[in-house]
């Protein structure tokens, strides 16, 4: 399977890529991952609903620039279907089993998702109602991902 993630911003804590990387060595035994770095509209801290509106649709068309047209794109977000890892797990075996073999998850910036990638989007999923720094999501992402893969392959993992 090859995994791509699609994420707005640029990674600067240490910590996180540390993390990062030690998740991306441990899914090479399963899967191909690439991780997609794109920039962040600059903003004003105060910014209208046009204002954020326009900052979206250009994160927007720098995302969908980056996606396969043949890839399945699952796109994180706040109103998305909350899944436990298990069914994640069947999520990605299914998506495995019936040949979509490109799969891409989608981070947001700060402000979210524009709405034509929500559109392009296969499925929407949501990690919590909480909200959670999008640079850090990255590695909450990649860590759910190795467990589903482990889960699929009855290899034990912390419950």
């Amino acid at each position: 399977m090859n995994i791509s993630i699609v994420a707005i911003g640029k990674l600067k804590e240490k910590y996180l890529k540390q993390g990062i990387d030690e998740y991306i060595k441990r899914l090479s035994a399963y899967a191909k991952v690439d991780i997609i770095e794109l920039p962040d509209e600059k903003a004003p801290e105060n910014l209208s609903d046009q204002d954020m509106k326009i900052v979206k649709d250009k994160e927007g068309e720098r995302i969908l620039s980056k996606i396969s047209p043949d890839a399945h794109v699952i796109a994180l977000a706040i109103g998305g279907k909350m899944k436990s890892s298990e069914e994640l797990a069947d999520n990605m075996d299914r998506l495995a089993t019936y040949g979509k073999s490109k799969v891409t998850f989608v981070i947001g910036g700060s402000l979210g998702l524009s709405d034509a990638v929500l559109k392009r989007a296969d499925e929407k999923l949501s990690f919590s109602r909480m909200t959670f720094p999008h640079q850090l999501m990255r590695l909450i992402l990649l860590e759910q991902i190795y467990r589903a893969f482990r889960i699929n392959r009855g290899e034990p993992y912390h419950k």
